[in-house]
């Protein structure tokens, strides 16, 4: 049975815990920034540690937005290097995470250039199986992660885009408007249909199970 929740919205979470969610992303970011900051200044451990805190997420932002799985790894490896490249332009004036996926973006638009010029023996949209693949396995949840996972691909692209942003990697509505280069009205909306669409599958899945008992 289908049975992934979904996060929950703003107005209707318990007040603490939301809170201290924010807090606890706004903590990471400023870490991730931080590092950003001091690697810029040729700190190598520093380097190490901005890496290491902000590769998942572009793993699974590479993967949403990737049709190739076999490419995700590769297109990651060249976001870090493409950042690591141009670090000395970074400033802080928005979160190292915002600004790492706004290069993830344009090595996969870069990486679909390339791939126009070369045969290819087969174009599957796979994402999900990569951004699967990126996330660990045998804990509680994952499961409903993958089910989840599943659910996301019949979502229009650009409302999948601004749900995988805000609600799954936890991006500001504002970071996630720049990055997909639209006003923040518009991710809103994006969210909040795709959320919808979302709940209505879940309810579809759930039908069967509750005629079979």
């Amino acid at each position: 049975m289908i049975t992934p929740t979904l996060p929950a919205p703003a107005h209707s979470q318990d007040k603490r815990g939301s809170r201290d969610s924010k807090e606890s992303r706004d903590s990471i970011d400023a870490s991730a920034t931080a590092w950003a900051l001091a690697a810029r200044a040729g700190d190598a451990v520093a380097v190490e540690h901005f890496v290491r805190a902000l590769h998942r997420d572009v793993l699974r932002y590479v993967a949403h937005l990737c049709a190739d799985p076999q490419a995700v790894d590769d297109l990651a490896q060249d976001t870090f290097l493409r950042a690591l490249g141009s670090l000395h332009r970074f400033e802080g004036r928005s979160s190292a995470r915002a600004w790492l996926l706004a290069i993830a973006r344009r090595s996969v638009i870069d990486g679909y250039r390339r791939a126009a010029t070369r045969p290819r023996p087969c174009d599957v949209p796979d994402w999900q199986l990569a951004v699967e693949r990126a996330q660990p396995q045998g804990l509680p949840g994952f499961d409903d992660g993958v089910a989840l996972l599943d659910l996301l691909a019949t979502l229009p692209d650009e409302r999948r885009e601004a749900f995988v942003l805000t609600q799954l990697l936890g991006l500001p509505y504002a970071e996630a408007a720049e990055l997909s280069d639209c006003p923040i009205g518009t991710v809103r909306s994006r969210v909040a249909r795709a959320r919808e669409t979302l709940v209505d599958l879940l309810a579809a899945a759930e039908k069967p199970a509750v005629l079979a008992a």
